[in-house]
């Protein structure tokens, strides 16, 4: 099953890498990964989605609560909770191609944030199974790079990942 397991942590350098070390050392496979400070400067929230049994995932949460950097940890698959990811796509886009994309964009709510003559760059932003939806929905020859941040989720109503 998948995990979205959000953490709080200590704003120091190495901390991502004791953490990364940690899922390396035991064959845990991290799906995707996102860093960033929070409002508070010596803080960082890291996002993180793994898959796994029951038992394997509560070893995970065990495992990171034990790091010395890490503050806080919430599993955000356990309730209800708002996730998102952030893609850019470049794909070729001349001729009569231009407008098929254009409606494709439109179609699945995304943006056109850069254009030349034979390419766009388009901004798609929602759950994964929308992004995923939108690259199958593009001819595969069409598309020329895609670079997604990977999950950023967080609780729904008044609970939130503080001290």
């Amino acid at each position: 099953m998948r995990h979205i397991i959000s953490i709080l942590m200590e704003n120091e350098s190495g901390a991502l890498s004791r953490v990364a070390g940690l899922f390396s050392a035991r064959g845990y496979n991290i799906e995707s990964l996102t860093v960033a400070p929070t409002e508070d400067a010596s803080l960082s929230r890291m996002t993180l989605v793994t898959s796994g049994t029951d038992r394997v995932v509560e070893q995970i949460k065990k495992q990171l609560n034990k790091l010395i950097d890490v503050v806080k940890l919430v599993d955000l698959v356990e309730n209800e909770h708002v996730e998102r990811e952030i893609s850019l796509i470049k794909v070729r886009a001349a001729g009569n191609a231009r407008d098929e994309i254009n409606r494709l964009v439109g179609i699945f709510r995304g943006r056109i944030v850069d254009v030349t003559d034979t390419s766009y760059t388009i901004e798609l932003t929602g759950n994964c199974g929308k992004i995923d939806a939108f690259l199958k929905a593009v001819p595969n020859d069409t598309i020329i790079e895609v670079v997604r941040s990977g999950v950023l989720g967080i609780a729904r109503g008044e609970k939130g990942l503080r001290l």
